[in-house]
């Protein structure tokens, strides 16, 4: 997002952060993997059919999780990601497994739908995948997870069943 990414340079010139950060405008999945031991992402996670919506940069594919595992699949040591009740935690779980990922350490919060997340067409999908057991939320509320992936072999413990047993226990 080149306006994102103007106002970001501005403000770090501003308070004269500019030896320390500098925002480059690109697809983090185009360009040079940087080192580092952590990945730190609020990766777009609306469920929905197609990317036509309100706000197309918050489409997180179909399942709404589309995003998070292109970032699981980068390989870093740990990855931190907010992750949402309805868009299929469960998936996103059991992808972290695959690929090597335990759930070290999460927060989770309850937030009432917003104005993209209650676009009709993203209610819709929403509805479509609680049908399916993939979708977890009242019709007020749903919950938001920060979550840290890290390495199986770096885990101390594992917490994806509290996590999942928490994820998905709004059932309306």
């Amino acid at each position: 997002n080149k306006l994102a990414s103007e106002e970001a340079n501005l403000k770090i010139k501003k308070y004269g952060l500019s030896e320390k950060y500098l925002i480059h405008n690109s697809s983090f999945f185009d360009s040079l993997r940087p080192k580092a031991k952590y990945l730190v992402s609020n990766p777009p996670y609306l469920p929905a059919l197609d990317n036509e919506l309100y706000q197309p940069l918050l489409h997180g594919g179909l399942d709404g999780i589309s995003v998070t595992k292109k970032l699981l699949g980068l390989d870093y040591e740990n990855v931190l990601v907010m992750v949402s009740s309805y868009s299929n935690p469960e998936g996103l779980l059991d992808y972290a497994l695959t690929k090597g990922y335990h759930t070290s350490n999460f927060i989770i919060s309850p937030l009432t739908f917003g104005y993209y997340s209650s676009e009709p067409k993203v209610m819709d999908r929403i509805q479509e995948m609680k049908k399916n057991n993939m979708a977890f939320c009242s019709k007020n509320i749903y919950l938001l997870a920060g979550v840290l992936f890290t390495k199986r072999q770096k885990a101390k413990a594992d917490l994806s069943t509290e996590l999942l047993q928490l994820m998905t226990s709004i059932h309306q």
